[in-house]
């Protein structure tokens, strides 16, 4: 437990947020947090934390904002809008953003906060929101030694693995976008290899256990295939994320009319199931798009 008695807020109480903030408290932050519902900061609460009605009161609070929300929109408001957190800190102060977004953004970002005196870290996170609670995420960050001596010991409490990938911010960004590709494809081929096994009768259950130990086994495959199993869709991450960061992965290429033939697919079979209805639904619900699968399948006897 760290003897810090620094303050540090976090925006943004979704899955990977919540995780988060509470490794912050585990480790004897005073930690402030601001989210839209109500119900996400009462339970904030009830664990030792400070909510704070809007982001500038928690900006006015803190010397380290980490936000993690779920897109540039998002953050732009949150930082710069009414009641924006970063019109209330503190010259000095640093921002941990964590959101995918276009690299280009996040350069503007930066200069937009050393306009007022504020220090930006690119810091955009993996492993998911288990990895978040447990305080072992990946962070994938970019930026000025500054900016990293400002929150050094914030970054240790809420990763595991934390790579400096250079001192000019939208590197992390970059880095996260190509695993955002790699993502989101094995996503799709997970969903494309078990509507194949489901349409040709093959037991799913002993098709997962024979993958999962087998070389066409992925992360993503052995994550969110008992998903399907399960037939629980549950958002962890949802389909909209990846039309999202897929969408992002084939801008990136576009500007230097670099081809993605996998990334393309892929982003179309998650916007395909958006467009069917399941947007909100877990990422894995991308295999109801493929016709005559039923999901969950029926178990064999």
């Amino acid at each position: 437990m760290t003897n810090s008695t620094r303050s540090v807020g976090v925006i943004g109480l979704g899955a990977m947020g919540m995780g988060v903030a509470r490794s912050l408290l585990r480790a004897g932050f005073a930690t402030h947090a601001c989210d839209v519902r109500a119900e996400a900061l009462e339970q904030f609460k009830t664990e030792g934390g400070v909510p704070c009605a809007d982001p500038a009161a928690l900006g006015s609070a803190c010397e380290v904002v980490i936000v993690v929300v779920v897109n540039a929109e998002q953050t732009d408001a949150v930082l710069f809008g009414d009641q924006g957190a970063a019109t209330a800190m503190r010259p000095g102060g640093v921002v941990l953003a964590c959101a995918t977004v276009r690299p280009d953004y996040v350069t503007r970002l930066g200069q937009r906060l050393a306009e007022r005196g504020l220090h930006l870290l690119d810091a955009p996170m993996s492993g998911g929101a288990a990895k978040a609670a447990e305080g072992t995420m990946t962070l994938m960050t970019s930026g000025p030694a500054a900016a990293y001596a400002a929150c050094e010991e914030v970054l240790a409490v809420i990763a595991d693995k934390v790579y400096r990938l250079g001192d000019r911010h939208g590197q992390g960004t970059k880095v996260k976008i190509i695993n955002q590709l790699l993502a989101g494809v094995h996503i799709a081929a997970a969903a494309e290899a078990m509507a194949l096994g489901l349409r040709e009768s093959v037991n799913p259950d002993a098709l997962y256990e024979v993958i999962t130990h087998s070389a066409g086994n992925s992360w993503m495959f052995e994550n969110r295939v008992p998903h399907i199993l399960r037939g629980d869709y549950t958002p962890l991450s949802a389909v909209d994320i990846f039309v999202k960061d897929l969408g992002l992965v084939l801008d990136t290429a576009r500007a230097t009319k670099f081809p993605l033939p996998l990334s393309a697919t892929a982003h179309q079979m998650f916007m395909a199931a958006s467009t069917a209805g399941h947007g909100r639904e877990d990422d894995s619900a991308v295999i109801k798009t493929f016709p005559g699968i039923t999901v969950p399948a029926p178990k064999s006897a």
